[in-house]
């Protein structure tokens, strides 16, 4: 009988690493340095806040659209495409930047970035069962994940030394630079695809592609609907409270520099970057049914960053606290996300799991702007700590509704 599983790191799955490496490298640094630019231009977090919320939102409207494009068209025409568009958008912001007003300017760019990304990544999820083997599944979405938080780990920390050095222009050719490199890189990845012979037109095949995932989570997986609202509910009190949080509190409340926040938002990428490799070891020993733990873990990474906001904790022990739990709580959704991944792939035919995957993925990300506008408006009139003792005690209480959601999920088929 022979137990040798099939190697991981062929070739087309290799080049998809690597494109994900430069591509997320780019857009990490630009997510870093294009809010921090507009927060030290204006010092508003509610101005932050709100920029913030309108860029998420075209990020959840398009990843619907990604994932039907995903099933339909080529994932990898689908992501050099995305790829060579978000290198021309960088080169427009970096042409109009002082000759434009900077805040409708940052929230178009941003709109556009931010909707380009979430019709990226359903490509990326979908070509995943394509390229592993299903034995290796798991550890195919640990790697990706762990190229994500490799890139979110380099990002910051690079860019807070080139944007407190240099400002933002370099930062600007830098990620232009990275995004027009992995389209190149792309071009040369070749993923399993059987065409679909569209029905209609654009509007009536998405609108019809979209009815068929619906169809399918509402009919035979409804757990997928739970699922979603967890995340979404998680987003909400959360995911927005650090996104929001974290500059906020380095940057004005600790008065720490821009370096010291690429510091704090490079070690999210650390423990994103061990929670994968964490991942890719226990493998199959990990169980969804424990998914509401993890979350009420998070929970507390929060209420430990509230804490070392509290007055009278001298900056430098606060910096140090609130870096330590954005490690922690990046170690712990990444065990969570790598192993949700999986699941709904292993559950999902796949025909339908761009669509499913993006379908998941928009859902749970809806609850993100108004979150962040709202964190935002609270970080302008609240106390740091005060804000982030609040949002931990929110999603410990949605971490404890989790637990009954997990446990079914891992018990279906």
């Amino acid at each position: 009988m022979n137990t040798k599983q099939a190697p991981l790191f062929r070739r087309d799955f290799t080049l998809v690493v690597i494109g994900q490496i430069i591509s997320l490298f780019g857009n990490a640094i630009l997510r870093f340095a294009l809010p921090l630019y507009l927060l030290r231009q204006t010092g508003s977090p509610a101005l932050f806040g709100a920029v913030g919320a309108a860029a998420f939102i075209p990020a959840v409207l398009c990843a619907p659209i990604g994932g039907v494009a995903a099933d339909r068209v080529n994932k990898r025409n689908v992501m050099v495409l995305l790829d060579f568009s978000t290198a021309g958008l960088i080169l427009a912001f970096a042409l109009l930047l002082g000759r434009a007003p900077l805040v409708p300017l940052m929230v178009v760019c941003l709109m556009l970035l931010y909707g380009i990304a979430g019709a990226y990544q359903p490509a990326v999820q979908a070509s995943i069962p394509l390229l592993a083997p299903l034995e290796q599944l798991t550890r195919a979405n640990a790697v990706i994940n762990m190229v994500d938080t490799l890139a979110a780990l380099l990002g910051p920390v690079i860019g807070g030394v080139l944007f407190g050095a240099f400002g933002i222009r370099p930062i600007l050719w830098v990620g232009m630079g990275c995004f027009f490199l992995s389209a190149v890189m792309e071009l040369f990845i070749h993923i399993p695809h059987s065409p679909r012979t569209p029905e209609g037109g654009v509007l009536s095949t998405v609108r019809r592609d979209l009815g068929e995932s619906w169809h399918f989570i509402r009919r035979e997986k409804p757990v997928f609907l739970s699922v979603m609202l967890v995340l979404a509910l998680f987003n909400l009190v959360l995911s927005a409270a650090l996104v929001v949080g974290i500059p906020v509190a380095v940057v004005q409340t600790l008065g720490m520099s821009d370096s010291r926040l690429g510091i704090t938002q490079g070690a999210m990428g650390l423990g994103g970057l061990f929670g994968g490799v964490l991942t890719a070891l226990l493998g199959p020993r990990l169980r969804l049914r424990r998914g509401g733990v993890v979350l009420l873990a998070a929970s507390l990474t929060a209420a430990g960053m509230g804490a070392a906001l509290l007055p009278g904790v001298p900056p430098i022990l606060g910096w140090w606290g609130v870096t330590a739990m954005s490690f922690a709580v990046m170690v712990l959704s990444t065990l969570l996300v790598v192993v949700l991944s999986a699941a709904v792939q292993g559950r999902t035919p796949p025909e339908l799991l761009g669509k499913v995957m993006a379908f998941i993925m928009a859902v749970s990300n809806c609850a993100s702007p108004l979150g962040q506008a709202v964190y935002g408006a609270l970080f302008e009139v609240c106390p740091s700590w005060a804000v982030l003792l609040g949002a931990a005690g929110a999603a410990a209480l949605a971490a404890l509704y989790s637990r009954r959601v997990f446990r079914e999920l891992d018990g279906i088929q």
